[in-house]
């Protein structure tokens, strides 16, 4: 992994909005034609982008949800158990 993110290139909005991911970002991260990305905002008030792809996003959501229900449980024995949570 680098230190710091890595710049690869400029890309123009077109009249329909639509943009091309530089190829050097395709490559590296690995991007084919058809793969669906999940678009999202960067931190409120600043101007940012991210790209992620649509599988990586599931898994990561699915993980999330595993360890949500962990906690659900752990806080649930914990009151059952009369315990301060």
């Amino acid at each position: 992994m680098k230190d710091f993110p890595e710049f690869f290139g400029i890309a123009t909005v077109g009249a329909r909005g639509q943009i091309v991911i530089p190829s050097g970002a395709r490559k590296s991260l690995k991007i084919k034609s058809g793969d669906k990305l999940i678009v999202t905002s960067g931190h409120p008030g600043q101007k940012t982008i991210s790209l992620i792809p649509a599988d990586d996003f599931a898994r990561f959501l699915n993980k999330f949800e595993k360890h949500i229900s962990t906690l659900k449980a752990g806080i649930s024995k914990k009151r059952k158990d009369g315990k301060n949570i």
